[in-house]
């Protein structure tokens, strides 16, 4: 079947939010310092072509910090890592640079307060994820690990906390807004002293992108989300496109799993996690007849520095070069 696509809505913001940027900007800078391999702990990002692309050029990414060489350049994910296995990493590692998301440290610092003030923690998130492994290691005995509603019913029917225990309610930062405003109010009807963060746990990337995607889902006969399956936020965009009445929505992480009957308008949008030349690539591939239309609902400017110990080194590293340039040269 020849495809027939005649237009594209673009969806923007997409692709890569302000932490994935950091993240893989900071991996590509320890490739440059040191001689391959690099070490990283879990992904650095959820997307397959990122992935393989560090791994060709000497990333080897484990999910075992006994695996990682003693005195080894490593790299922490930006999903977040719990207290303890940042501590082992540091033991183990040469030097180690932590490229958590500054949003997920936020989420890190909010159960490690509430938990210090007795509260139970309700966290919205998906099981075995990254972010909900590292986040739940800050506050084991104190975090209960919510997925959907009917994970919220059963923890309101199986824990009956009296009226004086503190409760708190955080979200992973990668989810569905409209799946995690139902589960809120749940919560609140079940718990009315509830706490929860003033400004949402949820990545402004994550529901811009979201919000984006609304815009151009019910003109769309069929949306393209480009990220990988590992991706929280990815599987959040899916959720959205469908719960807008597309009734075609496929997720794809290359050109070679797109279907040859596409046809009308097409929507594409891509996770915080996706490459912008992957978006290029399907926009090339389907060659739309009467163009793109982007559709922007937002200009995102945020932007995160390098890791800290990254950026001690690379400063440690140009005060060398200087002085080596300085030194007087032998007779």
């Amino acid at each position: 079947m020849i495809m027939r696509v005649d237009k594209i809505l673009l969806a923007s913001p997409r692709g890569f939010c302000a932490g994935v940027d950091m993240a893989t900007t900071a991996l590509e800078w320890m490739l440059r310092i040191f001689e391959p391999p690099v070490w990283c702990y879990h992904e650095i990002v959820h997307n397959v072509k990122v992935v393989e692309n560090f791994k060709a050029k000497g990333v080897i990414f484990v999910d075992d910090i006994d695996e990682v060489p003693k005195g080894a350049p490593l790299m922490l994910s930006a999903h977040g890592s719990a207290p303890q296995l940042v501590e082992a990493s540091r033991a183990k590692a040469g030097i180690l640079v932590n490229a958590v998301c500054p949003l997920v440290t936020k989420v890190h610092h909010e159960v490690k307060t509430r938990s210090a003030k007795g509260y139970q923690i309700i966290y919205i998130a998906h099981h075995n994820h990254d972010e909900a492994i590292g986040t739940t290691g800050v506050a084991p005995n104190a975090i209960h690990l919510i997925e959907n509603m009917a994970d919220m019913n059963s923890l309101i029917q199986t824990h009956s906390w009296d009226l004086d225990t503190p409760i708190a309610l955080i979200t992973q930062t990668t989810l569905s807004q409209d799946e995690c405003r139902e589960i809120k109010a749940r919560a609140i009807q079940s718990f009315p002293r509830l706490w929860a963060p003033k400004h949402s746990d949820l990545c402004f990337a994550t529901t811009n992108r979201q919000t984006a995607l609304k815009e151009i889902a019910k003109r769309c006969d069929t949306v393209i989300v480009i990220g990988s399956e590992n991706s929280s936020n990815t599987i959040a965009l899916e959720k959205v496109a469908k719960a807008q009445g597309c009734k075609n929505v496929l997720r794809i992480d290359n050109t070679a799993q797109i279907p040859q009957d596409l046809h009308a308008t097409v929507g594409i949008t891509a996770s915080a996690s996706a490459p912008e030349d992957l978006v290029d690539e399907v926009i090339a591939y389907l060659s739309p007849r009467n163009g793109v239309e982007e559709v922007q609902i937002c200009l995102e400017e945020e932007y995160f520095p390098l890791p800290l110990q990254l950026r001690n080194l690379l400063k440690a590293l140009t005060t060398a070069v200087e002085i080596a340039t300085l030194a007087p040269v032998s007779p």
